[in-house]
């Protein structure tokens, strides 16, 4: 790739994540200080940086206690940070969840509750229902992840086997609760991210029983059994939520907009496509490439929200980010005014070390002189080896922030 179109498009990246960060995001959705304690818990790949950000924002004392995944952790203070496994549950997630529940106890309505949640948390906070094991919790979070299901029917459907979802984790707390969230969900409805600990929803076992049949989810036995009379979980309209506030202090719009604004200053016309889109990844990546194709530059065109993979291969590696790229970059192949990056804004895409990727039109055949078929990589759900061997993986470390997908594609040059 031309430097100057991967340096613009780093930058774009960088001005998406400053306007998510924690530090200038929290601090006009600060409550005033109770005449009590103030407890944090908290959850998500961001989790540990809302928790470092409030405490130079707080001006009182505070206990409390967050997780977040393995080696996305901050230094705090005040704030006890630990780190469990993501995006399939283990028992330090299960003993996490136990200190976040345990954070919440004991507590009078003359105290708060602030929650920092953002994405994540879903697989952060593992708390099998009565009845079930973390195995149980494991197994159904493998499933709904190969299911391609988009991320409200699993939200739907996992917090029906939950003791913390679904606004489960605060309906018994005495204290009003104040959540402050970072969207990374499509629609910013506060009770979907991270499955809404703090948050409840409407849906329930129907719905729930709906999304199952709907994308062909295969649930184990056990869970197929309990999940035919789980108890439903809290409502709304509940009186355990009319002492609480939600604020969603970040999102993937605003985002966007961050990053459209830094390519307009350089010249750029902007296309925002939207910072909501679902669908297939690799069905979204060669849509784009069209677009890109038929468009005349220079131009920008930008997009956020969260695609989907439906597994398909055996050990393949990668995420929904570096899946969509590997589409467009085979759509485009050839193209020599095309420059596109996509990434995931908390700095990991699936399970790898990476991002995410950049591609130009003379990627694929890049992967090609490596040894890897780019079409068969595809095929094989394995992206991020076929970026890897052309060396255009885009690595960023985690970023302390999560509002999703970023992706930009840049035609021309002014």
């Amino acid at each position: 790739m031309d430097t100057r179109a991967q340096n613009l498009l780093t930058s774009l990246f960088e001005a998406a994540i400053k306007a998510a960060d924690p530090l200038e995001a929290l601090a006009s959705h600060l409550p005033a200080p109770p005449k009590g304690r103030t407890v944090v818990i908290g959850a998500g790949k961001g989790a540990a940086q809302m928790a470092a950000a409030l405490e130079q924002l707080w001006d009182a004392p505070l206990t409390g206690t967050v997780v977040t995944r393995y080696g996305f952790g901050a230094a705090t203070q005040h704030i006890k940070v630990l780190e469990a496994s993501h995006p399939v549950p283990d028992a330090a997630g299960l003993a996490a969840t136990e200190a976040l529940i345990a954070e919440l106890t004991n507590l009078t309505t003359d105290d708060l509750v602030i929650a920092l949640v953002c994405g994540g948390g879903s697989s952060l906070l593992a708390a099998p229902a009565d009845g079930l094991t973390l195995e149980d919790e494991q197994a159904l979070n493998q499933t709904l992840l190969a299911s391609g299901a988009p991320i409200g029917a699993m939200n739907a459907i996992r917090k029906m086997f939950s003791r913390v979802k679904g606004g489960r984790l605060i309906a018994n707390t005495a204290a009003p609760v104040v959540s402050l969230i970072v969207s990374d969900v499509p629609g910013d409805d506060p009770a979907q991210v991270a499955s809404g600990p703090t948050v409840p929803c409407a849906s329930g076992r129907k719905e729930a029983l709906a999304a199952v049949a709907r994308y062909n989810i295969a649930l184990p036995p056990r869970l197929a059994a309990y999940l035919a009379t789980a108890p439903a979980p809290p409502k709304p309209t509940d009186r355990a939520f009319l002492k609480n506030e939600v604020h969603v202090i970040a999102s993937a719009a605003r985002s966007l907009a961050a990053a459209a604004d830094i390519a307009k200053a350089e010249g750029w016309p902007v296309d925002i496509l939207g910072d909501d889109l679902q669908g297939e990844a690799r069905i979204l990546g060669t849509e784009h490439a069209a677009l890109a194709l038929a468009a005349k530059g220079p131009r920008l065109i930008l997009s956020g929200g969260e695609t989907t993979v439906t597994l398909q291969g055996k050990g393949g590696h990668g995420g929904r980010n570096t899946e969509y790229l590997l589409a467009l970059a085979l759509a485009i192949k050839g193209a020599a005014h095309i420059n596109a990056l996509a990434a995931d804004t908390d700095g990991i895409d699936g399970s790898e070390d990476n991002a995410g990727a950049f591609a130009t039109g003379q990627t694929a055949a890049a992967m090609r002189n490596a040894g890897i078929d780019p079409a068969a990589a595809l095929a094989a759900n394995d992206a991020y080896t076929a970026f890897a061997a052309a060396d255009a993986l885009f690595v960023t470390g985690p970023t302390g922030t999560n509002v999703n997908d970023f992706r930009a594609i840049l035609i021309g040059w002014p």
